[in-house]
């Protein structure tokens, strides 16, 4: 099993105080996030960091300068109580025929849908990804992205943390096996409370975050 997982797109670290955990981010590596843009309508904001070649890690919470949005934020930003690793993504070569493939194996990653943000500079992004409640809950299945002609966020020039592991715990790692291998993914999945932690190389040595 790879300690990185081929296709890589990025992690996400879900956080209630956004400025609270780029500032604990910054103090315990060494390396300060580079601002990510807001997700309109959604209440969110995030920050950016490059794990090296094309993969980065979002650290994404409430955005204070948006109103309160009509739905639940994204990530269950809202309902975390601390800076926690819920999910990660992955980019296939063509996402529409992994999305096919993973339900003919008996999984489903959720419907594509479009998403966008502008960065600080005031490009739009725009990306298509995995979306919906037929993802499974625990959020160790990865969803699927596809940026489309979008720059990518990791040719931007992004501070980089080289990644060095992704794991995983659950109660039932043979539950999740088939389901990761439905859409292509790899995951060191072992026993134990569901979560997902990751380490990186920083200036100040290896830092792990769950």
């Amino acid at each position: 099993m790879n300690a990185i997982p081929s296709h890589l797109d990025h992690l996400v670290l879900a956080t209630p105080d956004l400025a609270s955990t780029v500032a604990e981010f910054t103090r315990r590596t060494g390396v300060a996030p580079a601002p990510g843009g807001a997700h309109v309508g959604r209440g969110t904001r995030n920050f950016l960091v490059s794990l090296g070649g094309s993969s980065y890690l979002e650290i994404i919470g409430p955005d204070p300068e948006q109103s309160e949005p009509q739905g639940p934020r994204p990530f269950d930003v809202d309902e975390v109580d601390r800076a926690r690793t819920v999910t990660w993504a992955i980019s296939p070569p063509d996402l529409d025929t992994a999305v096919a493939t993973a339900r003919s194996r008996g999984y489903d990653p959720g419907d594509v849908r479009p998403m966008s943000r502008r960065r600080p500079d005031g490009t739009l992004l725009r990306w298509r990804l995995t979306d919906g409640d037929t993802q499974h809950p625990s959020g160790l299945v990865p969803f699927l992205i596809d940026w489309g002609v979008s720059v990518h966020p990791t040719a931007t020039g992004l501070p980089v943390t080289p990644l060095l592991r992704l794991s995983a715990t659950a109660p039932d790692p043979d539950e999740l096996r088939p389901l990761l291998a439905a859409v292509g993914a790899e995951l060191s999945v072992a026993e134990g409370p569901v979560g997902l932690s990751f380490t990186v190389r920083t200036p100040r040595g290896p830092v792990t975050f769950g």
